[in-house]
């Protein structure tokens, strides 16, 4: 038999570890034990945990680490209850997630035992409302004899006298039973010759090896069997057509799925968990291979496409069962009262190494198992309603075809009558893929990729939505983009607006600083008149990224480009003139020389208007080629059409956008060679490292650029030239106007100098 609950644990212990919100820096370790059904072998399995040795031994803790916080125990009530006596002497809490059991309700006799599933409450209403509606009054029972078994009975007896259904037969069945003994037979006859075509099944698993083995060995056609408790363990044998369980019902607690389990049991291998033999036993058993890496001797190794959902010769592997829903909430409702522990000795100061739950604190256990079942404990449980479907090759399904609400006037509601299919219908936003090797009747179902829908049930194929429009989150039909642009009321794009407005206006009061103290040394070094030049291009550069904000338009796509194109070569040409001034200046020293006479004479001066009109030029030939003009793209985001300027030519725009960062290399390269030159006011370490800071700007810019998509390219952008151009008036002018204004007597020449350079002339 498949132990769902198993990978059910498993998988909550794994979705806890990753959890970075649940035990933060912690990881949730667990022991996994056998529960043999027999008293002599429970207490020695119980030992055996307590001491932590191969060897029992009462009263003594041999491990080398705290015990563990908690048990969570349980398919049986029985086992739950013989370990529970032990585990009390020590406070031990136990969580069972096996059938509800009012024995284990007593608080008096078990403490510190709590239990998932609900109370039975209305199973007897719900079974007694699903034989009046199929006009069933004769009716045979099947119950444990136990104490669950006659409460039981008691409650549906009561249910069939107010509605006027009749018992035929009633069986016990003994809760430990020797497999294959000689009453099996004598069992079965009175089945085969009861005149009661529906028989109603209720018990645990010990109680339920009578009929498990009757049913599979002794045919029995023409009965509906109506089951509760632990169905799994009944239907587990049904592994031909005509079994006795075929077509009968079972009821189970409504329960909710668990998000992720799906995915977990399609894609879990034993690769997953290399030290644990549980998976790879289990891909032994049910797929009779080894996993890729064990030492299982000449068996041939498992498929790399192995997986639960294609399992056959059992119940439905991806099927939900109460144990492993149950096991599931009982490992989170563990790990939120060890969180609070954790967190209340946190805030106390007192975090200890490990974290175990003492007597005092097991009624927080109590608290959090009530709050992990809401929703399905109650007085009144809701119950689903599945009808046992087998079909060849042993493949058995459990087919959900009714629930039963108590609180509704009509009692059970049947949606859809039993059906007998090899795949469940996919519903409106999935596709049918054929199973390889398996009949056209059984199929898969796929979620459809992204851009499709599809509107029906079990449709064939995925629709794809037109360019304007996506699919909404279920995949079933197609809903309108949203446009989007970085507008000026988004946020980020009113934020790059005050930016480059605040840049922009700090850069004219620079000016404005160096227009008053253009007398100053410090001022009138290297060229008053690139100064201003420069400070005015700036200006500009901080300005022409506004184009890029709003909803654009053909002009603000002519306007991005070729404004950005040509005011940084204004600003980088300037800053080339600046460097060659320097250089010149320091390199002529001869009288009479000719480059002395092109310092003289302004030549520096002409490298702005000529590596600008070569700007000009690129842009002009650019426009009267393929100009830029408004585009929509319907693709970067699936649920948005974004409005962009599109570039016309790629071309054109790489040769003006190559161009700018050739004369920005150069100019760096420049800048760099005069770094070293001598003088008070030499300021060609500041340009070095304002190119610097310029080139790694728009490197670092190229990257993120294409890496992005929509509004936030353009943001990107934007960023790059408010950055680069902060970059220039922070290295060049922001040093000169801190000593402008606050240190004036360092912008004289005799300031400048050393202390004993100027005193040198004051009389001694």
């Amino acid at each position: 038999m498949w132990n769902g609950y198993v990978l059910a644990f498993y998988f909550a212990i794994e979705e806890i570890n990753k959890d970075s919100h649940l035990l933060p820096n912690l990881t949730l370790g667990f022991h996994v034990y056998n529960a043999f059904s027999s008293d002599q072998f429970t207490l020695w399995s119980t030992l055996l945990w307590l001491s932590g040795k191969m060897q029992t031994l009462p009263n003594y803790n041999c491990q080398t680490q705290s015990k563990s916080a908690a048990i969570i125990a349980g398919t049986m009530s029985a086992f739950s209850a013989e370990i529970g006596t032990l585990l009390e002497l020590y406070r031990t809490p136990q969580v069972t997630y096996g059938p509800f059991d009012p024995m284990l309700s007593d608080k008096d006799q078990f403490p510190s035992l709590y239990q998932m599933a609900p109370k039975d409450s209305s199973l007897a209403h719900a079974m007694v409302s699903l034989l009046l509606h199929f006009g069933w009054t004769w009716v045979a029972l099947f119950l444990s004899d136990d104490l669950k078994g006659e409460q039981f009975l008691r409650d549906l007896k009561a249910e069939m006298v107010k509605n006027g259904i009749c018992v035929a037969l009633t069986e016990k069945l003994p809760v430990t039973k020797i497999m294959y003994g000689t009453g099996d037979i004598t069992f079965m006859s009175r089945i085969r010759v009861s005149s009661a075509n529906v028989h109603i099944l209720h018990g645990e698993a010990g109680s339920l090896v009578t009929v498990d083995m009757a049913a599979d060995f002794f045919l029995t056609t023409g009965k509906v069997w109506i089951m509760a408790a632990k169905q799994e363990i009944v239907l587990h044998e049904m592994n031909h057509m005509l079994h006795s369980f075929h077509g009968g019902f079972s009821f189970s607690p409504h329960k909710g799925e668990i998000p992720g389990f799906r995915h977990f049991l399609q894609t879990v291998t034993p690769s997953r968990y290399p030290e644990d033999f549980y998976f790879t036993k289990l891909w032994l058993h049910l797929f009779h291979c080894s996993p890729a890496g064990s030492l299982c001797g000449q068996i041939y190794n498992c498929p790399p496409n192995a997986s639960f959902e294609f399992v056959s010769g059992v119940i439905d592997m991806m099927t939900l069962t109460d144990s492993s829903y149950f096991i599931y909430n009982a490992v989170y409702a563990v790990a939120h009262v060890l969180h609070n522990m954790l967190v209340q000795k946190t805030e106390m100061g007192s975090l200890e190494d490990q974290l175990k739950l003492h007597p005092w604190q097991v009624n927080l256990l109590q608290n959090q198992v009530m709050h992990a079942t809401e929703g399905i404990r109650g007085y009144y449980t809701d119950y689903d309603i599945h009808n046992a479907v087998n079909f060849p090759a042993g493949l058995g399904l459990l087919v959900k075809v009714g629930e039963f609400v108590p609180r509704s006037p009509l009692g059970a509601l049947f949606p859809q009558t039993p059906r007998s299919v090899c795949s469940q219908s996919c519903r409106p936003g999935f596709r049918k893929i054929p199973q390889e090797g398996r009949p056209v009747c059984c199929f898969a179902c796929v979620f459809c990729p992204e851009g499709h829908i599809s509107n029906q049930t079990d449709a064939e194929r995925c629709v794809q939505c037109p360019a304007h429009e996506h699919p909404n989150s279920e995949r079933t039909h197609c809903i309108p983009k949203v446009v989007t642009f970085l507008a000026y009321e988004d946020p980020l794009g009113m934020t790059l607006a005050c930016t480059a407005l605040c840049f922009s206006a700090f850069t004219a009061a620079v000016l404005g600083v160096f227009v008053k103290h253009r007398d100053t040394p410090i001022v009138k070094a290297n060229n008053r008149a690139l100064s201003y030049i420069l400070l005015i291009s700036l200006t500009f550069c901080f300005l022409c990224s506004l184009p890029f904000i709003g909803r654009p338009s053909t002009a603000t796509c002519i306007l991005q480009e070729t404004t950005f194109g040509l005011v940084f070569t204004v600003a980088v040409s300037t800053v080339l003139a600046k460097t060659v001034t320097v250089i010149l200046a320091f390199k002529v020293t001869a009288p009479g020389r000719r480059m002395r006479q092109w310092l003289v004479s302004g030549a520096p001066n002409f490298i702005i208007p000529s590596c600008s009109l070569i700007q000009l030029t690129l842009c002009a030939v650019w426009l009267g080629t393929s100009p830029p003009f408004v585009d929509t793209d319907t693709h970067s985001d699936h649920g948005c059409i974004i409005i962009t300027c599109n570039m016309g030519s790629v071309t054109a725009f790489y040769c003006a956008l190559g161009y700018l960062g050739s004369l920005a290399l150069g100019t760096f390269t420049v800048a760099f060679l005069a770094r070293n030159l001598p003088d008070t006011f030499n300021e060609a370490k500041v340009l070095t490292f304002s190119m610097l800071v310029f080139c790694s700007v728009w490197l670092t810019f190229l990257p993120v650029y294409h890496s992005t998509k929509g509004k936030v390219m353009v943001a990107v952008e934007v960023f790059s030239i408010l950055a680069s151009s902060a970059g220039l008036l922070g290295c060049i002018f922001v040093p000169k106007c801190y000593v402008v204004l606050l240190r004036p007597h360092r912008s004289s020449l005799c300031g400048s100098r050393e202390k004993i350079h100027c005193g040198s002339n004051k009389p001694s």
